[in-house]
């Protein structure tokens, strides 16, 4: 009878470790499942639908969820891309390049809308970094309804999930340490030459709520109101954006800087505070001749500054030049660190080994 109760017993445990350690992998599943791969793509008119509908179909089994489309900020492209992509069961989101506009042919008309750096440079026609560098006043009337009446553009597509704010921010104050050597430039202070914006819109402005002239500061760094003045600006855009996007039924999504601290040193961008849906921090750690485990910790970091809010964190990860293994533990230590998902930069950028480590984590 003893035996028999003991073996009863035996029996128990068995089958509670049994359903618990189902129970774990099933929670797991859930976990897989829940956690949502992204890439951007920027996508040629010029290319056909069938093209297309095979790059969307090479995301889609190979475990990518939802893809972020670069059209220029064109509707009509978009709506054209939209039910190629969503035919394959992925998400669409209208990326656009936000404050800063290349090729935008309406702003070049109205030279006044862009940037002024303090050593009264204009991006007009004096970017700085490179020539693409063409930012926009955020806080001047006209520049700010352009940027929005083309988010409006976008939200009005059918089938889209959201508008995807890409360059939200000011002109690097500090590049990626990685980047420094490709333009010989040393980056201890803010230099007058990429410190934006001193036009006279933004300069009047601030000087009738502060009683004070940026331009005359010894040093504008350590001056608060003006570092929250442009701030403020960025925010402003963001928060008239999300209104519109959440007008048309659609969500808004934001690629930022890293974390927020880092984004507001770098780029003049406080992201926790934006009224914004999803955020997707570009944390290349290659970019800051950071480890892998980097990404863990720049995750972690952005997840616990948006504690309390409304706003997911989905991972960027840049995969060029990323091994196989490093891409698994980047994937890895997002998971581990709260976010929700991971975007791969960029989709055609991707190789076979590489698309195998992100469909693994499907089939786990």
């Amino acid at each position: 009878m003893r035996i028999g109760r003991e073996n009863f017993s035996v029996r128990c445990f068995i089958i509670l470790v049994l359903g618990l350690v189902l129970s774990g992998n099933a929670q797991n599943e859930d976990d897989t499942k829940d956690f949502k791969f992204w890439t951007w793509v920027t996508a040629d008119a010029k290319r056909t639908d069938k093209s297309f509908s095979e790059e969307f179909e090479k995301y889609a089994s190979n475990g990518i969820n939802a893809v972020l489309i670069n059209t220029y900020a064109d509707p009509k492209l978009l709506k054209r891309l939209t039910p190629l992509a969503t035919q394959h069961g992925l998400e669409v989101h209208g990326w656009m390049f936000t404050v800063n506009r290349p090729g935008d042919k309406i702003a070049q008309q109205h030279p006044e809308w862009y940037a002024v750096s303090r050593d009264g440079k204009s991006c007009y026609d004096e970017p700085p970094y490179v020539g693409y560098y063409k930012w926009l006043c955020p806080t001047r009337k006209e520049s700010r309804e352009h940027i929005l009446s083309l988010v409006k553009g976008l939200a009005q597509v059918d089938g889209v999930a959201s508008v995807h704010l890409d360059y939200i921010r000011y002109s690097d104050i500090f590049l990626p340490i990685s980047l420094l050597p490709k333009y010989n430039l040393k980056q201890d202070v803010e230099l007058p030459r990429y410190d934006f914006c001193y036009c006279d819109v933004c300069v009047s402005e601030f000087e009738k709520e502060h009683h004070k002239n940026p331009r005359n500061s010894n040093n504008p760094a350590i001056d608060m109101e003006w570092k929250n003045f442009r701030l403020n600006k960025v925010k402003a855009i963001v928060d008239e954006a999300y209104e519109i996007v959440h007008e048309n039924g659609k969500i808004l999504t934001a690629a930022v800087f890293p974390y927020p601290e880092m984004a507001d040193h770098m780029v003049r961008q406080r992201w926790d505070k934006w009224n914004v849906d999803v955020v997707l921090p570009m944390i290349y750690n290659s970019f800051y001749n950071e480890e892998i485990d980097w990404v863990g910790y720049a995750t972690g970091q952005g997840v616990k500054d948006l504690e309390g809010k409304n706003t997911e964190l989905h991972t960027g990860i840049y995969v060029p030049q990323m091994s196989v293994d490093e891409l698994e533990q980047a994937i890895r230590h997002v998971k581990d660190n709260g976010a929700k998902g991971a975007s791969f930069f960029d989709g055609p950028a991707i190789t076979d080994e590489q698309w195998r480590v992100i469909k693994g984590f499907r089939a786990e």
